[in-house]
């Protein structure tokens, strides 16, 4: 029985597919843990994928 195939999906070039890192501020909290900041990717907005743009329409020039 076949089977079907997802479409391959595009990898975001900016953050290559990791779209939120957690970045240690060095800062110790009062029970001991560290602060930290949750960072997503810019371009993806956090989905870590990005869509292909839909190509230019093509213009036919005129010739006078």
């Amino acid at each position: 029985m076949a089977q079907r195939s997802l479409a391959p999906t595009r990898i975001c070039p900016d953050c290559d597919g990791f779209p939120a890192v957690a970045i240690d501020t060095g800062t110790l909290l009062e029970d001991g843990t560290r602060a930290t900041l949750r960072v997503t990717c810019r371009r993806c907005r956090g989905t870590g994928s990005t869509c292909t743009a839909a190509p230019a329409p093509v213009t036919q020039r005129e010739h006078a």
